[in-house]
């Protein structure tokens, strides 16, 4: 194919264009966007010097802490969906005395160098999937790297924070194993999903996929016995690991969370309670299609086509087991490997959460689904750059119903739970990028979210028909996209640290490196975490009105005039200091 060129099939080979300048060029841009995305991700979390989702960073501190030599704390998680792979990765904030800050903004450092990976990534994967210019393979990449639903998380300990670049590289190997089959590739996609095992549970739906495509391309004989060995033994190997360091760890990291159980098998195991799950389901779905303009719904759309179509001849019947699928095969799996993946996570996070009874379900947590979002948004691209304008008008009148459809549903449900008196919850981490782009801090608006994916879709496709404004429009997404960023800084992160921020540090009330330190439960339970963090020598353990006898200074309750004014005096303690106003003083054993 001669530089500069597209052809009209979805699925071909854009590897033949001849090396030029263009392809010099490119490793540098990557590099460079590369580290332009580090910086600005650690410019967006200078605002947040503690954790503030909680209890989720609090867990993988703790942990990250202790696997480093440190002290340990408490977890959050239970023990069947324990996972060791983002403390590990964040390990090396820890090494060494520093003070918490510190520590903190060296995690945040790590994981914007990995999420900024998501920029070379996308560029290798779009290349490799769908056949267009270089410009434009760019131009996408940026906005795949720029996401919101990629971006948000960098900034906190989260493991959110990596999980983007982990899915493009495992697609983007799932992709060349196909097409090039291999012991060696076959271990690298193996050595992926053993990764996704070892940093979240949801990983077990990828290690799902990936049990299921090995055997379909054993059973089909796309795959040699050597082949399916390498490619099941790193994911044993990870499990292992995670399983090994977590026995190391004993007790040290103790866990407050419980493990899903009757829960949630009662949560879905009735007429009603599937519907719910259902309903979380698609609403999951919805708001991929929402925050990436439009075009995973375009993307959804070509790839079904696609997959429903009679394969290749070069894909087409058995081969021997080396034999290459070519590009065309090799799409065709990984579309359906995506697919299949996306539904699966949506639906077993729904499980889960239904499962967790005690607190109000979601109008949506879009959360676990974020991560798939830069990889759909890329074959959307794809998808409407090559195709002819029959298939385009197509595949946006597809995404424009999946909008459509899904703001009339959820705006149903919402009707209905409030009919009943109830109230789904909408939280700032359930979807912070729909917030900003709907407007909508304080309520669910989910035509104003299908208006913003209809826009974006009606838009792409009226300028794609001319080549020469493909790249600036793909940058016009980027430059709405750093805007929606800002946008999620200023009205939803800065005013998060603000509230659960404690002033004036622990150290400045005198609270001294060897003391033992203990809280208690008077304290608001964010305020409590974060003046816990800044004692990185020890373990804070709570106690509830009395503290223990080896406790050298207690954080407790300051309500002047209130009834449950902890007054330390009792207890032979003098207050240090604190804020009546945040409720929080600090006392000293006389």
């Amino acid at each position: 194919m001669v530089a500069g060129t597209e052809v009209r099939h979805p699925i071909a080979d854009p590897s033949g264009q001849p090396a030029g300048r263009g392809r010099r060029l490119v490793p540098v841009l990557l590099v460079v966007g590369w580290l332009l995305g580090v910086g600005w991700r650690m410019w967006l979390s200078r605002h947040v010097p503690l954790p503030i989702a909680h209890t989720d960073e609090d867990s993988y501190l703790h942990t990250a802490r202790a696997l480093a030599g440190g002290p340990g704390g408490f977890s959050s998680e239970n023990g069947p969906l324990r996972r060791i792979g983002y403390p590990l990765l964040i390990s090396p904030a820890f090494l060494g005395e520093r003070d918490f800050t510190d520590s903190y903004r060296l995690v945040q450092l790590i994981n914007a160098a990995v999420n900024a990976a998501v920029l070379p990534l996308a560029y290798l994967l779009v290349r490799r999937l769908v056949p267009v210019r270089r410009a434009v393979a760019l131009a996408a990449a940026a906005v795949a790297a720029t996401l919101p639903a990629t971006v948000f998380y960098a900034g906190v300990a989260m493991i959110d924070a990596v999980l983007a670049p982990l899915v493009l590289a495992w697609l983007l190997a799932v992709h060349h194993w196909v097409r090039r089959p291999g012991p060696l590739v076959a271990a690298v996609v193996g050595t992926l999903v053993g990764a996704f095992h070892l940093l979240h549970s949801r990983g077990l739906v990828i290690v799902g996929v990936h049990v299921g495509l090995v055997l379909l391309l054993f059973l089909r004989r796309r795959t040699s016995p050597a082949q399916v060995l390498a490619a099941v033994l790193p994911v044993l190997a990870l499990a292992l690991l995670n399983e090994a360091v977590i026995r190391l760890l004993g007790d040290r990291v103790y866990l407050l969370g419980d493990p899903p159980g009757g829960g949630t098998v009662r949560a879905v195991a009735s007429g009603p309670g599937l519907l719910r799950v259902g309903a979380a389901v698609a609403t999951q779905l919805w708001y991929l299609v929402v925050v990436t303009f439009g075009l995973a719904g375009v993307a959804w759309a070509g790839a079904v086509g696609i997959l429903l179509r009679p394969a290749p001849a070069s894909a087409a019947g058995a081969t021997a087991p080396a034999g290459s699928q070519g590009p065309a095969g090799a799409t065709r799996w990984t579309f359906g490997v995506a697919l299949v993946t996306s539904v699966g996570v949506a639906a077993g996070a729904s499980v889960i959460l239904a499962g967790i009874t005690s607190k109000p379900l979601d109008a949506i947590y879009g959360r676990y689904v974020q991560m798939l979002a830069p990889f759909w948004l890329l074959v959307g691209v794809g998808m409407l750059v090559t195709a002819t304008p029959r298939q385009r008008w197509r595949r946006v009148a597809v995404a424009v119903g999946v909008l459509l459809a899904g703001a009339t549903l959820i705006a149903i449900r919402l009707a209905w739970v409030a009919s009943r008196g109830h109230e789904l919850r909408y939280g700032g981490f359930g979807a912070p990028d729909l917030m900003a782009l709907t407007g909508g801090w304080r309520e669910f608006r989910p035509f104003t979210g299908a208006a913003v994916g209809v826009a974006g879709c009606l838009l792409l496709v009226a300028v794609v028909r001319l080549p020469r404004w493909r790249a600036p429009v793909l940058a016009a997404l980027v430059v709405v996209n750093l805007g929606t960023m800002q946008v999620i800084t200023d009205r939803l992160v800065r005013p998060m640290v603000a509230a659960t921020a404690p002033t004036p540090r622990v150290a400045d009330v005198g609270v001294r490196p060897g003391d033992r330190v203990w809280a208690s439960l008077g304290v608001q339970w964010i305020l409590r975490f974060n003046l816990s963090h800044q004692v990185t020598w020890a373990d804070v353990r709570w106690f509830v009105d009395n503290p223990p006898a080896d406790a050298d200074v207690v954080f407790a309750r300051w309500a002047p005039g209130e009834p449950d004014d902890w007054d330390g005096t009792r207890h032979g303690f003098v207050r240090l200091g604190g804020n009546p106003e945040q409720r929080w003083a600090a006392w000293r054993r006389r």
